[in-house]
């Protein structure tokens, strides 16, 4: 009997290497950790293999998916919400209700709700399986939908899967599904932001690292179990959770706390991504077994999920199809929704203009300056923001192109997977033939989709539209109105030390616009370096602000907004080092 570490520890070594070996031969990871999987399984010393669906239900998917919320681009994600919406409730239903009328026709003796509950199981894209799209160089606007589709339709799907198998028990009734649907969300959207807020409180007043990242392991389990307790949709909580963990991470945590989240669930995502697709390989060969013996031959359920696979694709290619139609309504309505924002600026220009010339002529609206003051600013942000968003609709338009590449990256994984195995028990549902479908439904859309859609994005044109992050004429434009921020900050003598000391006049004046860049070696040879590092510092407070503002209007992307804190941290540890050395001294 080998030991169970030992079985671990080479799993984690099979998924490193493949991380690492797969993109050398154009092969994405998760589908080289399959092949391995199943290969081993053949070896003849070696037993059949299994996990508990649960194990993958409660102990993978939501930190798995709490992770990936972390990292979602908020702004885009607002942007694009209602498509994303439609992908992940309209389409899973309808695909849902498409497949159950399939497999409730061709498969004997299947009633109609599991024949929905399987339809379930298959209708759902995957977050794992999307990250083989993300390093392709699609559309950043076509990824953020991939990725907030596959993050929000497991919820669909667990529902009606849930509903299907207590209706095959005890009737189904649309009022009732329709019920624990709306209770599922809702109290999943409740509890989920909920926990969010209490971790980003906690959090940001413990200040030892290693202490906050432990915390952070927990909150996904914390904001899955109870809602699953209360009968709601706990992956959907976990998402929720990181999405607020994620958007407030940049104001409540420090550097150090931000640095050591990134990099600990990147290695916790890649560990449990890799360790789902390895175990999916291991344990085909435990399926494939009892279905030559139930069915004399895998036939029989190869032909099911190539039908299945066939109709959902079909399914997903006239829904998408519908979506660009209507986006492209939409975006030619984009010029005349311009034309009335760029007004409304107008009329708030001519109305600030007079405000400030003769206040006393508003009557109750100009009795309160610092209240009429701040709806002016309100208005100014809700109209730029809204410029920002047509001018993101305008440069990122989605065309019968990007609709491919969509249809064809909406592939199976992890949660059809799981979701199959929680099946019940019972001979006369044919659990075997159904679990074999969905593994086969999978594994297919895993292979043929996953292998092939580099091709589909080169075929269509779309090949190197995107990139890995901002652009470098958005960086200078966001790292302009940092410097202007800080060399602002600086002049007008708002800064102080750590310990609430003022600097001294004559070294701000010296400093300058200096203070936008780390000093070099020249200046750490000067008697002030201490005095400009804390100086520089400080101005690091004031970018991290202006920073904060910037998020709000819209007119920088998610990628460059990172990647401008990303900096500002990093910049902001070197710093300290540097302080602390010289205190040392």
């Amino acid at each position: 009997m080998i030991d169970p570490l030992l079985l671990v520890l080479a799993g984690v070594v099979v998924v490193a290497l493949a991380t690492v070996i797969g993109p050398r031969f154009n092969v994405a990871g998760p589908l080289v950790l399959l092949a391995v999987g199943a290969g081993v399984s053949l070896l003849p010393f070696v037993a059949p293999f299994s996990v508990n669906p649960e194990v993958i239900l409660v102990g993978v998917l939501p930190p798995l998916l709490y992770s990936a919320a972390v990292q979602l681009p908020a702004i885009e994600f607002r942007r694009d919400f209602a498509p994303i919406a439609g992908l992940s409730v309209v389409l899973v239903v309808f695909s849902s209700l498409v497949l159950g009328l399939f497999f409730w026709a061709v498969i004997p003796g299947l009633g109609l709700a599991l024949s929905i509950a399987l339809g379930a199981i298959l209708s759902p894209t995957d977050a794992v399986a999307t990250s083989i799209a993300k390093r392709l160089g699609i559309s950043p606007r076509v990824v953020t939908m991939l990725e907030g589709e596959s993050l929000l339709n497991d919820a669909t799907a667990l529902v009606l899967l849930r509903t299907a198998v207590a209706a095959v028990a005890s009737g189904f009734a649309f009022g009732d599904a329709l019920a624990d649907f709306a209770w599922a969300v809702v109290i999943a959207l409740v509890l989920g932001a909920a926990i969010g807020w209490v971790n980003l409180r906690v959090r940001e007043r413990v200040s030892n690292s290693a202490a906050n990242t432990a915390l952070s392991f927990t909150i996904p389990f914390l904001a899955y179990l109870p809602t699953e307790h209360l009968g709601g949709s706990g992956l959907v909580a976990a998402v929720v959770a990181g999405i607020v963990t994620g958007q407030g991470a940049a104001r409540r945590f420090t550097p150090e706390q931000r640095i050591s989240d990134r990099l600990n669930w990147r290695t916790v995502e890649l560990i449990l991504e890799g360790g789902v697709f390895l175990v999916f390989g291991l344990e085909l060969k435990d399926i494939v077994v009892a279905n030559l013996r139930e069915h004399e031959g895998l036939w029989h359920g190869t032909w099911l999920a190539l039908s299945a696979l066939g109709i959902v694709l079909l399914v997903r290619a006239l829904y998408v199809t519908g979506l660009i139609g209507l986006q492209a309504r939409r975006s030619r309505r984009h010029p005349r929704h311009q034309d009335r924002i760029e007004g409304a600026q107008q009329r708030l220009d001519r109305f600030e203009e007079a405000y400030r010339e003769a206040p006393e002529q508003f009557g109750e609206r100009g009795a309160d300056p610092a209240r009429t003051e701040r709806r002016i600013g309100w208005m100014r942000s809700r109209i730029a923001r809204t410029m920002a968003d047509l001018d993101y609709y305008r440069d990122s338009p989605l065309t019968a192109r990007h609709g491919t590449v969509i249809v064809w990256a909406g592939m199976r994984g992890v949660v059809t997977l799981a979701a199959a195995q929680t099946l019940p028990e019972d001979p006369n549902i044919q659990r075997p033939l159904l679990i074999f479908v969905a593994f086969l439904v999978a594994l297919f859309s895993l292979v043929a989709q996953g292998l092939t859609l580099s091709a589909v994005v080169r075929t269509v044109g779309l090949s190197g539209e995107g990139g890995e992050g901002p652009s470098r004429d958005e960086q200078r434009a966001l790292s302009a109105e940092l410097r202007d921020a800080a060399i602002s900050a600086v002049q007008s003598g708002a800064l102080a030390r750590q310990n609430g000391e003022p600097f001294p006049a004559d070294l701000i004046e010296r400093a300058g616009a200096r203070l936008v860049q780390p000093p070099n070696e020249d200046d750490d040879a000067t008697a002030r370096v201490r005095d400009l590092l804390e100086l520089r510092r400080a101005s690091i407070e004031a970018m991290r602000t202006r920073l904060d503002d910037l998020s709000r209007d819209g007119r920088f992307s998610t990628a460059a907004l990172r990647h401008a804190l990303a900096e500002l941290d990093a910049d902001q540890l070197s710093l300290e080092l540097r302080i602390d050395d010289g205190a040392d001294g």
